[in-house]
């Protein structure tokens, strides 16, 4: 997923179109949490002119990463709609209004971008679906609880208190 600057400028008259399946396995050496990385499916088009171009990127695929409660792998899909914008001229351009990348050389290189953007998007903590494997449920003195059921019960401690009321009605 490289071109040079001459490459893209031949491009600039035709509609450049992208589509190819990248290996970016290596971003598990970045983030120890990362323990699979499938091929990601790069989509999307580019708009080239003399001073810059301007990706429009999908990015699909899926990460395993480990359940934060479990620590058993969860699939995590990767689904990601970005914007790159690679400046070829940077004199005429002010740095600080977008979030640009300057090409350094004569190479515009998506596979750093691309790793980049898989890795921000790794949530903070990733919990499995299925309870049953490895999860325990319950153990002394507590149990996971759902939000309805929490609704439903009432605090032993405070059983007391909802006969107040009761008493109220009665006098």
């Amino acid at each position: 997923m490289q071109w040079t600057i001459s490459q893209l400028q031949k491009l600039r008259e035709k509609d450049l179109q992208i589509e190819e399946t990248v290996d970016v396995a290596d971003i598990k050496e970045r983030d120890k949490q990362i323990r699979e990385v499938s091929p990601i499916k790069v989509t999307g088009r580019a708009d080239i002119s003399s001073a810059k171009v301007t990706f429009h990127l999908h990015l699909s695929g899926h990460l395993i990463l480990p359940c934060s409660r479990t620590l058993v792998d969860v699939k995590y899909p990767i689904d990601i709609d970005t914007t790159e914008t690679f400046l070829l001229k940077a004199e005429n351009y002010d740095l600080e209004d977008d979030d640009v990348t300057v090409v350094k050389g004569d190479v515009v290189d998506l596979i750093p971008v691309i790793k980049e953007n898989l890795l921000l998007e790794i949530p903070m903590q990733v919990f499995c679906e299925d309870s049953e494997d490895g999860a325990p449920m319950s153990g002394t003195d507590w149990a996971v609880v759902t939000e309805e059921e929490s609704k439903q019960r009432v605090d032993p401690r405070l059983a007391g208190l909802s006969k107040f009321f009761d008493n109220n009605k009665e006098s």
